[in-house]
């Protein structure tokens, strides 16, 4: 079965158990065949900078984080056996939709103290990246484009919004699995269409965390993905920019989620005077109007972004065997290249 899903291509628990299958009692999605995974490339390759040891290759550029994504590939590949992938890209890391609606969005992590002004009018600013991470982002997407591993990105766009945009557009074809230290992505969860999270925050790709509903809800108190996007809107995430709710934490934003069922309910509830709503909890979710308004549109995942059709299929041979060489020669990356060809069982 070939996968042919939107994309716009800039450039063209263990894991032992992934490929078991868990669809509903029916059998639907169990019955089907092949596996999509969706990459969210720069959470992989920051957890591969700050997890590998430095290592100088032989062109004088650092390449740590360039073998430790290399190898997270092929670790991934040979315990989930995806047939279809991407690896999804931030072509923009602070969208402009996302800092008109909230202007403190990841205000924290501009490069430029100085240009924190000029963030958070609107303005596009360079994300803060550590000087020896910079020259290996090149690399990485070289060494995609070489292994024939869709690089996959929209302008304008995050990672996440490509992630959701694909997840969105395959879903009931075959189960898909995102791969991610960002709980942002818990919002696409859902159970009866196969699609997951492998959570790698705290083990890493050889032994993520799968987040499933249950998960969801044995952790956070709330039902599945869109109730922890809302859960999330409440909270906030210092990560992000995002102050959330005052006096509003993660239990009581979920218990009022749960109560209420979704943020428009739980508002709708606030504007016809609900008196189970009352004192403090009522002053703040009434003064946090107009940062409810906007917060939404900054926390949902786009899931219909605009790219064009592109096979995800994993590739049977190299694309580009002279570049791979290249690559290889320059960088010391030999032995990283021969670990994803085997995971791909490419000869």
């Amino acid at each position: 079965m070939r996968l042919v899903g939107p994309a716009n291509l800039t450039d063209p628990t263990n894991l032992t158990d992934l490929t078991r299958p868990r669809g509903p009692a029916d059998g639907t999605m169990a019955s089907m065949t092949g596996r999509l995974m969706l990459l969210d490339s720069a959470s992989l390759y920051f957890r591969a900078f700050y997890g590998v040891p430095e290592i100088i290759g032989p062109s004088g550029a650092p390449t740590n984080a360039v073998r430790g994504f290399l190898d997270m590939i092929a670790s991934l590949i040979e315990r989930g056996r995806p047939s279809h992938l991407a690896a999804c890209w931030d072509n923009d890391w602070r969208p402009a939709f996302r800092v008109e609606a909230i202007p403190t969005y990841k205000t924290h992590r501009v490069a430029d103290p100085a240009a924190a002004a000029v963030a958070e009018a609107g303005g596009a600013v360079a994300e803060e990246v550590p000087d020896a991470l910079a020259p290996q982002v090149p690399i990485i997407s070289d060494a995609l484009r070489a292994l024939g591993l869709p690089r996959v990105g929209i302008d304008g766009h995050e990672a996440d919004d490509v992630i959701g945009t694909l997840s969105t557009a395959h879903r009931g074809l075959m189960p898909i699995d995102i791969v991610t230290g960002d709980r942002d992505l818990f919002q696409l969860v859902d159970d009866a269409n196969e699609i997951r999270v492998l959570y790698t925050a705290r083990g890493g790709v050889r032994a993520p965390d799968v987040i499933d509903e249950a998960f969801i809800a044995t952790k956070y108190g709330v039902p599945g993905g869109d109730a922890y996007a809302d859960m999330a809107v409440l909270r906030g995430d210092s990560s992000d920019g995002l102050p959330g709710v005052a006096g509003i934490g993660e239990k009581t934003a979920a218990k009022l989620i749960t109560t209420y069922g979704t943020l428009a309910a739980l508002r709708e509830a606030i504007a016809s005077g609900d008196p189970a709503l009352k004192g403090a909890q009522r002053a703040r979710l009434e003064a946090a109007s107009d940062y409810l308004d906007a917060a939404p549109r900054v926390v949902a995942v786009v899931r219909d972004a605009p790219l064009a059709p592109l096979d995800l299929t994993l590739p049977t041979a190299v694309a580009d065997p002279s570049l791979m060489s290249r690559l290889a020669v320059e960088h010391g990356l030999t032995s990283s290249f021969e670990r994803v060809l085997g995971a791909l069982r490419i000869d």
